[in-house]
């Protein structure tokens, strides 16, 4: 049985009054666990739309889903029964990663609209700027590793 290990890391804010906050601390789960990864957000729009990303080792972040209001998709490969976000009234968008695999493991970002869904390099970039002036609203996510 693997085990993992979610980093949970501090939030960098890059744009306004929007941001998101991923808590610090470590979970810790076996493969074919479930693990949520939590996200706060504060935003002055009444219709906000959340992405969480999730970023291999040596790779760009990868687009995982998003939501909006109840409405939301994911992407193909991070199926809808595995990869589950509610976008709650408390402002929060918690991940729960279903039976969990090795493959699993990796940075996971919560983020906050406007962000970049189509431009992976831009977007790598703007993750790793700690100024404000990048048009996405993001924190260096929770990290997940295989113990």
């Amino acid at each position: 049985m693997s085990i993992f290990t979610v980093l949970e890391q501090i939030l960098i804010v890059c744009k306004g009054e929007d941001k998101v906050i991923q808590p610090g601390g470590e979970v810790i789960a076996a493969e074919g666990d479930s693990v949520t990864l939590n996200c706060t957000f504060e935003t002055s729009s009444s219709n906000p739309y959340l992405f969480w990303y999730k970023q291999d080792v040596n790779s760009y972040p990868k687009y995982v889903l998003k939501r909006y209001l109840k409405t939301g998709e994911n992407a193909p490969e991070f199926k809808i029964d595995r990869f589950i976000a509610e976008l709650k009234e408390d402002k929060s968008v918690p991940l729960t990663i279903q039976n969990l695999h090795v493959s699993d493991s990796a940075v996971y970002y919560c983020a906050l609209r406007p962000t970049v869904t189509g431009n992976n390099k831009t977007l790598y970039k703007n993750l790793q700027s700690t100024t404000t002036h990048f048009p996405i609203t993001s924190t260096r996510g929770q990290h997940m590793h295989k113990k």
